[in-house]
Order: C-alpha cells, then sequence, then structure tokens
C-alpha cells in the first residue's frame, strides 16, 4: 500500500528589490501590528521584515524574518550586485547568534515572521503601495506532517532558559497554570 500524500499550504511573500523605494511601510506596519497590545506602539526594531539599503546606488532589498538558526552558518559567501560586493549575511532571513537582526529587542527572542496570522494577507504586502512585495500560496505534498511549532516552541523556551533559569521558567509555568485552573 502506497503512503497517502497530504498536502500543505505554503505561504511566501515574494520581494521584487526592483520596486523597492526604501519608504520602509513594511517595517511600521508590521511592527505596529505585533505591538503588544495591537497598533500601540511602532518600535522597527520588532518588525518581522527589514530593509537593507546600499545608500551610494539608493537600492534597497527588503528581507523578512525567517527560521532561527541556532548557530552561526559556515559560510561566507558574497555576492556581487551591479558591481557591489556583499556579505551573505546581510541577505540572510534566519535570527541567528552572530547578530541582533531578527531578534526581539527586549527578551533577545528570535522572530520568524507568521504572515500576519489572522490577517487575509501580511499587511507589509497590504501597505506596500510599489508592490515590491506581492503573497503568494501554493500546495505542496508532504509525506508527514512536520513538527515546526513544537521546534518554535523549543527554541523560544531555550532561548528564555538562557536568559532566565529553568526554575523561573517553571515557576511561571506552574503559576500560569494554576491562574488557568483559578
Amino acid at each position: 500500500m502506497a503512503d497517502e500524500k497530504k498536502t500543505k499550504t505554503i505561504k511566501t511573500i515574494k520581494v521584487n528589490a526592483d520596486l523597492c523605494n526604501g519608504c520602509r511601510a513594511c517595517e511600521m506596519i508590521c511592527s505596529a501590528f505585533h505591538a503588544e497590545p495591537k497598533y500601540s506602539s511602532n518600535n522597527p526594531e520588532r518588525s518581522r521584515i527589514r530593509v537593507i539599503r546600499e545608500p551610494l546606488r539608493d537600492q534597497y532589498v527588503p528581507v523578512y524574518a525567517g527560521e532561527y538558526a541556532g548557530a552561526e552558518c559556515a559560510g561566507r559567501d558574497k555576492y556581487v550586485i551591479d558591481g557591489k560586493e556583499y556579505d551573505e549575511c546581510a541577505f540572510c532571513r534566519a535570527s541567528c547568534p552572530s547578530r541582533d537582526l531578527f531578534k526581539e529587542p527586549d527578551s533577545g527572542l528570535p522572530l520568524k515572521c507568521d504572515m500576519c496570522e489572522g490577517e487575509e494577507e501580511p499587511l507589509c504586502v497590504k501597505w506596500c503601495l510599489v508592490d515590491a512585495l506581492t503573497y503568494e500560496e501554493r500546495e505542496e505534498e508532504v509525506d508527514e506532517e512536520e513538527e515546526e511549532s513544537v521546534e518554535e516552541m523549543e527554541i523560544g523556551l531555550e532561548s528564555l532558559a538562557e536568559k532566565y533559569g529553568l526554575s523561573k521558567i517553571m515557576e511561571t509555568v506552574a503559576r500560569m497554570s494554576a491562574e488557568k485552573k483559578g
């Protein structure tokens, strides 16, 4: 009997750097959407999208946060765009120990684009007036269910444990559990 394939919806934001004018509206709306409470503040450091700027040529490249990388990557490839050499880190979507990009400024926890969960489409796409960002969904076949949410939770808990200690986390979980029961 053949394995049954399941389909999974893949959501992506397609970036056309040629159209980006560097307005940073994507950064502003993303940080406002992820503020606590929503839309109560605007701090681009909390944004899950960043606009990388090449000032001499007046070029902009939007990069949105991807998966957390637990360690620095082994490669340091270089990219040449219009004669200018860039380190691969400039375009990397990962939050990693070697840089502060895509880390929550208060806790240091890694940020990941959640496609503005609950919204029809990511707000950075909706607010991009020059269409440098477009939203795409496609179906892909997968062999098994991926356990991304468990991995993300473990990464977050590891980061919290490093910052506050395991006993403090356990005390907080116990308190929260007691509050939910009561």
